[in-house]
């Protein structure tokens, strides 16, 4: 401590001394400001407890403090974390992997603000086109009208009038002689002028009247301009903002207008609001705003896309009756040239577009649908109408979310909806082309720069595939933490400390020089940036690692080596050992023989490029490619669900896809384990879900004081009442609700947090009662009932073990995981079922996030174990490690977005690197090196 306090500096350092937070053993740690600082170590071995629970939530408590009392009030108090001291903190900002919001109104765009600075462009610079004549609509205004008559031959003779029309009540002929006592004398009836007494001798009022304002001679005198500008002035006053100058010769009218109009159409006029599908004025008002509606549903409508309408692509006209509808379009098909044996996904979208719209010939599928709405009275359309209703486009903004008035307003020669439809490349490339006047370069710069230098973090963080108007919670965990890093640049703060948590989630090693790129960034604007991360490039170009360990759980939470990257590899860590190549993951001798294939043909969902796929049994599959080349919609929306339906008759939504063919019949089951939470309830934990905790519940409820208060098994349970302590319902927590603020978080004051009433924990083994059980670590229980002969619960609580969660606690709150302990605790409950297991695909999305190669070793020991047990794995990863040991890989690309989608290769991984035309060539090539 000495040694450290001594080279302590505040200017260059942040000082954390005597850190027990979680599994922490009273460490000191010196952190260097404004460096890049790589926080690693085996997964438990203290890196978030160091990096999250003590540096950033202290630095969070700290501004907190600053703040004046009435702000802190809303606020509420936050604990300070279990430390002495930290000295040099600054305020502190943390990025983490988590989806942060469900709200389906919430944007890539309103993520990034980019597309609140697109709102502010079209409001100041944008132009409104009529629809009606393509003209730009303005507002005219006296100087305007003034240029126009300059621009005349001199002597030419002009008329400048206002159309009268009857209102506030009052007819033609009173207003008429109300304009006479006020001086005028002269009315225009089509081409002839007359005067206002003649008009009122008239036994009936033309249709069309203007009143004369002023009779107009074309000469240079500023004398007359001026006096010619008040009769302008008193004519838009007169007209109610509009005039009409008439060409006295050539009878040529031209008219003007202060009202925001044209074409007989009045247009709002450009402001923020009118890009705002979050307020009503800019909200599309069939939608309001969300782009989504129920409706009926395309994908129900037409489920195979692979039949041709002839051979019943459209299910709902299908059947005795409803058949008279198709047969509609196949009997006059031949007089607009509609291909009717065409499969359906090769149909032009002017053709499928014609089938739901329908024309003269024969009904769409839209009128179809209403017809059957008007006799919805009767019970089966009723029910017809139920089959195919779903979550559908918005038909009137086409899912952009905005009222139509919105789309007149252009910039660049595009409206803001096809801006917010672009992928990220391409807005990029829009806008470094976009040709602006100098008047519109002044008002737009720093909007321009605003909105350029955000994409570019976008492009930067690897996500140049995704579109403005893509929903937040349809994002990976990694995809919303690079949006906040890539937000984060954008607000250009300085002087704070950035905690991030593995930013290199879902990215191909490709992209992973781009992401140091940014994190570089981040640091030379002034901020510590602190990253978890085991990603070894990321290592190497760090300014300070500091290395957690020596294991996880109770035997973690020291510092086992600090420094730089060399220094790092001199030291005797598990890190250490992988990097500079002591320890391995070694590469697997042989390939497993592949004999058995499930074929995928036609995959072209979102933007697979129908494409053709084999997925082999009894072995390990790995799906490849950049973030956006089209893997989890491979994997979750085709592969998935169509094995589910093959097996089960039902299941989730399939993509697109021609067919499913190849050794189905030898699966009984599919699995998909994804990164979601293990429970909806916040008393799922791991014991609960692994099914451990019954056991464990039976064995205290044969203990003798409880046979003695005749307490059961489902007394030690917190679910249900009897045991559990009800004022806190079993959680150990009481939630306070706050009005405009996140939930407060209270240990109960009845059981300290202890979950159970005071006579359930008199009930003891071995000297421990149900909630010292719960609050002991995987590898704690594992020792301790193996010491007391309960095979049983060991045999259960091994796999947790085995996937690398030794360090969790058996209670532990499911809320409190991360996406990645979530996934190994679902693989850890397939693994205790063992043999008994029905022979199953199980299919992973990117299971080594959070995980140190030490653990990666254990989860590939856990598929082999799958695999020996008869099953297939097919894996979603960008993790060379677990790339290298595969025995088949898929690799889709060759970019993300519109450019992926394609087949680039599958086969073995020597096959891939021999091949040589994959972005992954490179980088697999220099890890099977290490098989010499």
């Amino acid at each position: 401590m000495k040694k450290i306090s001594r080279i302590f500096d505040p200017e260059k350092h942040i000082l954390i001394e005597e850190a027990e937070e979680n599994n922490l053993k009273s460490i000191d740690v010196l952190i260097p400001r404004n460096h890049l600082v790589v926080i690693t170590g085996v997964s438990g071995s203290g890196k978030s407890s160091l990096a999250y629970d003590t540096l950033y939530a202290e630095g969070q408590r700290r501004y907190i403090e600053s703040l004046s009392s009435y702000a802190r009030q809303f606020l509420g108090k936050i604990q300070k974390p279990k430390v002495k001291n930290i000295k040099g903190i600054a305020p502190a900002i943390a990025i983490k992997q988590k989806v942060n919001t469900s709200n389906p109104r919430s944007t890539v765009g309103t993520a990034t603000e980019i597309y609140d600075y697109l709102k502010l462009l079209y409001a100041r610079i944008g132009k409104t086109i009529s629809p009606v004549s393509g003209q730009e609509v303005k507002k005219h205004t006296v100087a305007d009208v003034m240029a126009f008559l300059k621009s005349k031959p001199e002597a030419s003779r002009w008329i400048l009038s206002v159309n009268l029309v009857a209102h506030h009540g009052k007819d033609l002929k009173t207003i008429i002689r109300i304009l006479e006592q006020q001086g005028y004398a002269r009315l225009k009836i089509g081409r002839e002028i007359i005067s206002i007494n003649e008009v009122l001798s008239l036994k009936e009022m033309p249709d069309q009247l203007e009143l004369v304002i002023d009779r107009i001679q074309i000469k240079d005198d500023d004398h007359y301009w001026n006096r010619l500008a008040d009769s302008v002035q008193k004519a838009f006053f007169e007209g109610h903002g509009q005039i009409i100058l008439t060409d006295w010769q050539t009878k040529e009218v031209y008219t003007f207008s202060q009202n925001f109009d044209l074409d007989g159409l009045t247009f709002p006029e450009p402001n923020i609001h009118l890009f705002s599908f979050n307020t009503p004025y800019g909200a599309c008002q069939t939608c309001d705003g969300f782009g989504s509606v129920l409706g009926i549903d395309p994908q129900k409508v037409i489920p195979n896309t692979t039949l041709s309408v002839y051979d019943g692509a459209v299910a709902c006209w299908r059947g005795n009756s409803l058949s008279y509808y198709k047969e509609q379009l196949v009997k006059n098909a031949h007089k607009f040239d509609f291909p009717v044996h065409k499969p359906w996904f090769q149909l032009s979208p002017e053709q499928q577009n014609l089938v739901w719209n329908g024309n003269e010939y024969f009904t769409g599928i839209h009128d179809f649908f209403k017809e059957i709405e008007q006799k919805s009275y009767k019970i089966q359309n009723r029910v017809l109408l139920a089959r195919y209703r779903g979550k559908t486009i918005c038909p009137s903004c086409q899912g952009k979310r905005l009222r139509p008035e919105a789309f007149y307003v252009q910039v660049g020669g595009k409206h803001i909806g096809q801006l917010v439809d672009m992928p990220i490349d391409e807005l990029q490339a829009f806008f470094n082309t976009l040709s602006l006047t100098d008047y519109e370069s002044q008002i737009a710069k720093r909007i321009l720069y605003e909105i350029n230098s955000r994409i570019s973090f976008l492009i930067d963080v690897g996500l140049s595939y995704l579109t403005l108007n893509r929903t937040s919670n349809t994002l990976s965990g990694g995809e919303t933490q690079r949006i906040n890093l890539a937000t984060s640049l954008g607000s250009s703060l300085i002087g704070s400390i950035y905690v991030l948590d593995e930013p290199s989630i879902g990215l191909h090693p490709k992209d992973t020089e781009r992401l140091v790129k940014v994190l570089n960034n981040l640091r030379d604007l002034g901020n510590t940036v602190v990253v978890v991360e085991h990603d070894e490039d990321i290592m190497k170009a760090a300014d300070y690692i500091i290395d957690m360990g020596p294991e996880a759980g109770a035997f973690g939470g020291e510092l086992v080596a600090s420094g730089s990257y060399q220094d790092i590899l001199k030291s005797e860590s598990l890190t250490a050992q992988y990097l500079n190549g002591r320890l391995s993951i070694p590469v697997p001798e042989t390939r497993r023989p592949v004999k058995d294939f499930i074929q995928i043909t036609g995959a072209r969902q979102h933007n697979l490029k129908n494409i053709d796929v084999q997925v082999p049994l009894h072995a390990m599959t790995v799906i490849t490619g950049v973030s956006g080349s089209g893997k989890s919609t491979l994997a979750s929306e085709i592969i998935y669900p169509a094995i589910h339906k093959k097996l089960y008759d039902h299941g989730p939504k399939i993509g697109e896809f021609t067919a499913l063919e190849g050794s189905v019949n030898q699966l009984q089951h599919v699995e998909y384990l994804d990164q979601n939470p293990i429970g909806r309830s916040s008393r799922s934990n791991p014991v609960t879900y692994i099914k451990a905790y019954d056991d464990i519940r039976s064995l205290f409820a044969s203990q003798r004081l409880a046979k003695i208060k005749r307490l059961q098994p489902k007394h030690f349970s917190f679910n249900v009442e009897g045991g559990r302590c009800e004022h806190c319902k079993g959680e150990g927590v009481v939630t306070i609700e706050m009005q405009f603020m996140a939930d407060v978080h209270l240990t109960c004051e009845v059981c300290n947090g202890k979950r159970f009433k005071d006579e359930i924990l008199e009930v003891k083994y071995e000297g421990k009662n149900i909630a010292d059980i719960l609050e002991m670590q995987v590898d704690e229980a594992i020792a301790f009932f193996q010491k007391y002969k309960q095979n049983k619960i060991v045999d259960k609580l091994k796999p947790l073990q085995d996937v690398g969660l030794g360090y969790v606690s058996l209670g532990q709150s499911s809320s409190t995981l991360s996406g990645g302990e979530a996934q190994r605790i679902k693989l850890a409950s397939f693994l205790v079922k063992g043999n008994r297991q029905p022979k199953t695909l199980f299919i992973f999305d990117e299971p080594t996030t959070g995980l140190h190669f030490h653990d990666i070793k254990k989860l590939l020991a856990s598929f082999e174990a799958l695999i020996e047990n008869g099953h297939s794995i097919l894996v979603i990863e960008h993790n060379l490690e677990i790339i290298k040991s595969a025995d088949w890989l898929i690799d889709l690309g060759p970019e993300g977005g519109k450019n992926g989608g394609n087949l680039v290769f599958q086969g073995t991984p020597e096959d891939l690197v021999r091949h040589g035309k994959s972005l992954l060539t490179p980088y697999l090539a220099e890890k099977l090196s290490f098989k010499k």
